[in-house]
């Protein structure tokens, strides 16, 4: 009864957030909303007019859309793997997080293999992707892990939300147009939080949660193998997967800390998105960003010291041609956050965040430098061609596609803060009834031992 009534009062306090549009809403999301139809406006040029207006070339056949591809789909696994391991490790600070953490892996994995289909040139073939695929493609083993990561992760997300549908259903003081209601009531799928049911909810989520690690782990080295099967100098590889994996989860607590600032802050979260929770994923983006810097550093001392014609090239490229973008990805982008979290004093929410915004901007620029510098140096180079054919530069198309994304994901996330609760109703209350046991457990042991 007293888990129910705390569901009540933190839904009360919640609802604002559902029941009422501010006219600052309809801005933002008109903002979106017109990056997005720009974007739209872009895709059909290029569809058009094919890929010439593109900066892809002969050489470079990949651009910023396979660098957004990668990105997205890191900031995805990221989230299953930091949600699935909260969850099954029931952090004590996990709760108010939770459902930031279970959002991003959704959208971002929606959004990513969209990049794939801009660098199709006949899109009409796709179909054949699925109708006959090879086994022995990367490509077609990508296809199966995406989908297989996109089903477990729903079902998941969907998991997490039924508890708070039902609350929604059942509350007397939400103000909601009754279609939204109905819709609130067909999803809860009949759930009264019963203590069967509440046993059945954490025994699918726990396995869920397990399943979600192993296959984001799975997925994105699947992702890493396409690159690193080939001959290609700089992919050629054996720990491209465990390197794919550490940057994936690296820029995707980036990302988290990001939106927890920015949720903390446009529905007044100070009571629930703590400093406890910028410090602890700060923490977890600190030693990511110490694994990911030994990562890194191992990948280029062999390739230096091995001497071959092909990746002394690509070093003299990223040594010359892309030095800042070498230096600031490799080096800001991940002492910056060790900085920051390593001194105690320094901290803060403001600064937490300003690591994270580095590390995320650091983390697509090292896919950028991945995959064109690379490309750049292909590995049988092709004589007497135009500079415009051999090099790359991204146009105004592949900006305007890229932001397009970005811009797409802002509004679904907005969108979803709309139909339930940023922060997981249910799991709250279910974590501070636990901490308050803990408590009292702790305060009775004290008191026997002080008879």
């Amino acid at each position: 009864m007293e888990s129910n009534k705390r569901k009540q009062e933190l839904l009360k306090e919640f609802l604002p957030q559902l029941e009422k549009t501010s006219i600052a809403w309809f801005i933002w999301v008109g903002f979106l909303l017109v990056l997005i139809f720009v974007a739209i406006y872009a895709l059909i040029l290029q569809i058009l007019r094919g890929h010439i207006i593109t900066g892809m070339r002969d050489n470079v056949v990949w651009g910023v859309y396979i660098v957004n591809f990668i990105f997205f789909m890191g900031v995805s696994y990221a989230g299953a793997l930091v949600s699935g391991s909260m969850h099954l490790f029931k952090t004590s600070w996990r709760g108010p997080i939770l459902r930031i953490a279970e959002l991003t892996t959704i959208i971002a994995l929606c959004i990513g293999p969209l990049y794939i289909l801009l660098c199709i040139g006949r899109l009409d073939r796709l179909p054949f992707l699925f109708m006959y695929p090879r086994i022995q493609s990367p490509i077609t083993w990508d296809v199966i892990a995406i989908t297989t990561d996109l089903f477990g992760c729903l079902i998941y997300l969907y998991l997490s939300f039924i508890r708070d549908f039902a609350l929604m259903r059942d509350s007397e003081d939400i103000k909601l147009p009754k279609w939204r209601i109905n819709i609130y009531k067909t999803l809860a799928l009949g759930y009264q939080d019963t203590p069967t049911q509440r046993k059945r909810i954490k025994n699918v989520t726990d396995i869920m949660s397990a399943m979600i690690i192993a296959i984001a782990i799975i997925v994105y080295s699947v992702l890493a193998w396409i690159f690193s099967v080939t001959l290609q100098p700089g992919w050629h590889s054996t720990i491209f997967g465990p390197y794919f994996v550490i940057a994936a989860v690296f820029s995707g607590a980036g990302v988290m800390i990001i939106l927890m600032r920015v949720f903390r802050t446009v529905f007044h979260l100070e009571n629930y998105i703590t400093k406890k929770h910028f410090v602890g994923v700060g923490l977890i983006l600190m030693i990511l960003s110490m694994f990911f810097a030994y990562f890194t550093f191992s990948e280029y001392l062999t390739k230096w010291y091995g001497s071959k014609k092909l990746d002394d090239n690509l070093i003299q490229i990223l040594f010359t041609k892309y030095f800042w973008l070498f230096i600031f990805s490799n080096y800001i982008g991940t002492l910056f956050p060790i900085i920051i979290m390593g001194i105690r004093k320094f901290r803060s929410i403001n600064s937490i965040t300003i690591a994270a915004v580095v590390a995320v901007l650091a983390l697509w620029v090292n896919r950028y430098l991945i995959v064109i510098p690379t490309l750049e140096t292909p590995y049988m180079p092709i004589q007497d061609t135009r500079p415009e054919w051999i090099f790359y530069s991204a146009t105004w198309i592949e900006w305007i596609l890229t932001f397009g994304g970005v811009a797409m994901f802002c509004f679904l996330f907005t969108l979803a803060a709309k139909i339930v609760p940023i922060i997981p109703v249910s799991e709250v209350a279910d974590a501070e009834l636990e901490m308050s046991e803990v408590l009292h457990a702790e305060l009775k042991i004290e008191k026997e031992h002080d008879q």
